[in-house]
């Protein structure tokens, strides 16, 4: 494995999968305990829309890919709480828009059309250096505003009622949970590709969250099994010349269930 590390290609790739990591990590918990899974789900596919955009324009699309989905997940939070309408129908709505306005912009696109194959399964192999710079900078964007509202976004996840008479903004809140869950989606594609964003945004904080209770403690074990999970999948990829975002997920869904077992374990024991 160490010899390996000669090779750019593969340093970018540890490098993309200890980004991807932290913000996996620290929003996945967010994700999974207010239980808006599918809502991250809607988020990644609508984020088509803004890859075949980038293709459009011949920018990178990585670009576009990070305002269509704060676009998105602002719009979804301002449709549910301003206009009345359901959170899961605008979700749904929205994810089939992205990934029609993006196959759309695709076909508009003249002369060679990249291929986006790698953004919609993942292929973190082929991470350039230019967009590890753009997932550091999200990283750090992510974690300033999760250090700043940290209270803010306890409350709202435990207990939104009570966060309601403390007069917090919670609409601003959500607003703000949803930006943190679009930019790790963006961040994600790059890993993992648009199709299985869902799993590695929520696997690691399902599995760490088994293990103990505290949020703080949560994020941190989510962020170690994310890195665990894709550092331990691109490395079986190399051996079974399996694509690697398909390899990361079905290694964090074994551990998850095998987590799941664990867990059932130990607490008929202590019954």
């Amino acid at each position: 494995m160490l010899e390996l590390l000669q090779y750019e290609f593969i340093r970018n790739a540890i490098l993309a999968a200890f980004l991807a990591s932290v913000a996996c990590g620290i929003v996945g918990v967010y994700v999974v305990v207010n239980r808006i899974v599918f809502l991250s789900d809607g988020i990644s596919h609508a984020a088509f829309g803004g890859l075949g955009l980038g293709c459009f324009l011949g920018l990178n699309p990585i670009y576009p890919a990070i305002a269509f989905s704060i676009a998105v997940a602002v719009g979804v939070g301002a449709s549910s709480k301003k206009l009345g309408a359901r959170e899961d129908t605008v979700i749904g709505v929205m994810w089939a828009l992205g990934m029609a306005v993006g196959i759309v912009f695709i076909k508009l696109t003249p002369g060679y059309v990249p291929d986006l194959f790698s953004y919609l399964f993942g292929n973190i192999l082929t991470v350039p250096r230019s967009d590890l710079l753009v997932m550091l900078v999200l990283d750090i964007i992510l974690v300033l505003i999760v250090a700043l509202f940290f209270k803010e976004l306890l409350a709202i996840s435990f207990d939104r009622e009570f966060a309601q008479t403390l007069r917090l903004p919670v609409n601003l809140i959500h607003s703000i949970l949803l930006t943190l869950v679009a930019i790790t989606v963006v961040m994600l594609i790059r890993v993992v590709g648009v199709i299985l964003v869902m799993a590695l945004l929520t696997i690691p904080a399902a599995v760490s969250e088994i293990f103990t209770k505290r949020l703080f403690h949560v994020m941190l074990g989510a962020v170690a099994f994310s890195l665990l999970f894709t550092l331990l999948g691109l490395w079986l990829s190399y051996l079974t010349n399996l694509p690697s975002g398909a390899t990361i997920v079905l290694l964090a869904s074994a551990v998850f269930f095998l987590t799941l077992l664990y867990g059932r374990k130990v607490r008929r024991l202590g019954s």
